[in-house]
């Protein structure tokens, strides 16, 4: 894929100081940190190394990466090696996608509880998968799963919702066979949507039963036992929307599919089109029209206040497994899957690294020699970024 034109890093660092002094006072040090690492990503102001070519020798100046998951420029080498150590994992049987969403009017709580209602999104979503197929009327058997949370649509606003990769089976509760489930049909979506909704309103009930909840502006009459009742009324009358989308095939596909989803952030730099007159213009899909290919147009405050909005609480695991694929059991888990659908797992490959190609004649560029700021200001006679473009004022 070819370099974007105009990046992220472009706007934060044209419009990145002006939009904190009009709205830092109400953002949190998360923001600023996420907004400082975009603007001095691969820049001067990181420092850099000094690559050399291992045919003809050209040499070239290489700036480090800020490393931030919010950054649209550094989520392909993380991609690259999470799929990597994932592919050891899958197991030769077809894969089902399913996604759960929560309803608009939890939105603004959400915001205002991000670490506690994301964690109860997960939770909720994979117990209602988990009890569903323990259940021998859908499957009867423990499944596992990989939950990756999302927060927004196409449009940047706030949509949180996770998707869930399930294999099609799980074993038998006594461990003794594997139990396949339907490789065109996995459970009803109108039972899944119930369940989730049952699931995650009694998990905010009990929040607010022991006072975790924060309600700040227009929420605040919610802090109320009775307005708090009746606002889970009202989520308890709504449709969840529980998608689940045709199952795809097996171990040789699922890596592809999960690069779709996994180290995503808000919007890639690909999808930007225009940044002209303090207006930024990104494509989106439309799919209340049909998926229609559209671009929106917003003022650059409005563009960095959506982007901001997805930015997650230090230390959120955004990616998590659960049943069978849990971080304490997984590893004999799969083993014992494995063993019973009669297979080795799959072939692994060495880890693959993007590594930086020469140039002049393509050939591979090592690394020789690493440089800070300073280092690189006084070698290579480069005029460092000025701090004041290239990140929020940490000031």
């Amino acid at each position: 894929m070819s370099r974007p034109t105009l990046e992220v890093a472009d706007i934060v660092r044209e419009s990145g100081n002006r939009f904190w002094e009009h709205y830092g006072s109400h953002l949190a040090w998360q923001h600023r940190k996420v907004l400082d690492a975009i603007g001095r990503c691969r820049t001067a102001a990181l420092g850099g190394h000094r690559d050399q070519c291992t045919r003809c020798g050209h040499q070239a100046i290489s700036y480090n990466s800020c490393r931030n998951r919010h950054c649209p420029k550094c989520q392909g080498n993380a991609r690259s090696k999470w799929l990597a150590a994932r592919e050891a994992e899958l197991l030769p049987v077809p894969y089902f996608h399913i996604v759960f969403t929560l309803p608009h009017e939890l939105s603004a709580l959400a915001l205002q509880n991000k670490r506690l209602l994301y964690d109860l999104l997960f939770r909720a979503s994979a117990a209602t998968l988990l009890e569903l197929t323990r259940d021998p009327k859908h499957l009867g058997a423990d499944i596992g799963l990989l939950s990756v949370l999302h927060t927004w649509g196409q449009n940047l606003q706030h949509h949180p919702h996770v998707h869930c990769v399930v294999p099609a089976g799980g074993l038998a509760p006594d461990g003794s066979r594997w139990v396949a489930s339907s490789s065109r049909f996995f459970l009803h979506v109108g039972v899944l949507s119930r369940v989730f909704r049952g699931k995650f309103t009694a998990g905010l009930k009990r929040l607010f039963q022991q006072d975790k909840l924060q309600f700040h502006g227009s929420l605040q009459s919610l802090a109320e036992p009775h307005c708090f009742r009746g606002f889970l009324r009202q989520l308890f009358h709504e449709n969840w929307v529980v998608y689940a989308k045709a199952p795809f095939g097996g171990p040789e596909h699922v890596l592809h599919y999960l690069a779709r989803y996994t180290h995503r952030v808000a919007i890639s730099n690909h999808r930007l089109v225009a940044f002209q007159n303090d207006r930024v213009s990104f494509r989106w899909k439309d799919y209340a029209r049909g998926g229609k290919q559209k671009i929106m147009t917003v003022s650059s405050d409005e563009f960095l206040r959506r982007f901001l909005i997805h930015v997650l609480p230090k230390g959120l695991v955004r990616i998590r497994h659960f049943g069978l694929f849990a971080n304490r059991r997984r590893g004999s888990m799969l083993s014992r899957c494995r063993a019973l659908l009669g297979g080795e797992g799959c072939a692994t490959h060495p880890e693959i690294t993007p590594q930086l190609r020469c140039p002049v004649c393509t050939a591979p560029m090592l690394i020789v020699e690493r440089m800070a700021s300073s280092q690189l200001h006084l070698r290579s006679g480069l005029i460092l970024p000025d701090p004041q473009r290239c990140s929020v004022d940490s000031s």
